[in-house]
């Protein structure tokens, strides 16, 4: 009978490491009891812009989904002069750190022949869900420089589809070939420190760890601007930005 085994010279091998765990191990998690935040609010200054009218008459199911009303919505400023829809992200001071990927999806709808929400945030390497919630076929087709891009139609009832973006990118335009008037922009950072202001122009940076931070701003008819914010522990940073109008 002939006994197979391992020599004692054979050099043995560990099963690979799982990359996706080390990976995580490698992330930086901030401290909740120093952790602060960044907060503001952002304004447009001069005469209030009115808002051109959209035809979409090309499509009776978006004239449909409007009542036959639908405005631009590239620069939404407020009675009191706030502005929505800008952009504002940690530009610079978190070089040296690195970040999980978020296990949930951004979403993007096209809903109503717009896209849902107009000004999106997401991670590097985030799951970005694109879905249509309309009766009528979409476009999706973000123009990205750094990104790859890429160009796909979604008809109704169709899957959501699932793309991701693998380098920092801010703002990547998105349109629908279909319908001229849908666009979107997405800002893919490589952190999770960026917000989107509200209708009432304001927003929240939180869960920051201690530190002196560029903080990046931009709007998509205003362009964009920068700013220094430090950040002590357990406390909140006022940053207020104000755009001049054209």
């Amino acid at each position: 009978m002939m006994v197979t085994g391992c020599s004692r010279g054979a050099k043995q091998t560990k099963p690979p490491a799982d990359r996706g765990l080390e990976a995580t191990a490698l992330a930086y998690h901030v401290d909740p009891h120093t952790a602060g935040s960044i907060s503001g609010t952002i304004r447009f200054a001069g005469k209030r812009p009115s808002r051109k009218a959209i035809n979409m008459s090309e499509d009776p199911a978006c004239v449909e989904a409007h009542h036959g009303k639908a405005s631009d919505e590239s620069l939404v400023v407020s009675s009191n002069g706030s502005l929505a829809n800008a952009f504002i992200y940690v530009k610079g001071g978190l070089e040296t750190k690195r970040f999980e990927t978020p296990s949930a999806p951004a979403v993007i709808d096209q809903n109503g022949c717009w896209f849902r929400p107009r000004v999106l945030g997401i991670q590097v390497n985030q799951l970005l869900q694109v879905s249509n919630s309309d009766p009528v076929t979409h476009n999706i087709h973000p123009m990205a420089q750094i990104n790859r891009e890429w160009n796909h139609s979604q008809g109704a009832g169709d899957a959501p589809l699932g793309r991701k973006f693998t380098k920092a990118e801010v703002m990547i335009r998105v349109k629908c070939n279909i319908h001229s008037w849908m666009h979107a922009y997405i800002g893919v950072v490589d952190n999770p420190y960026f917000a989107v202001s509200k209708p009432d122009g304001t927003y929240t940076i939180a869960n920051l760890p201690p530190g002196t931070y560029t903080i990046g701003i931009w709007q998509e008819e205003l362009g964009t601007q920068e700013r220094q914010v430090i950040v002590a522990p357990h406390s909140n940073s006022l940053a207020n930005f104000t755009f001049q109008g054209r």
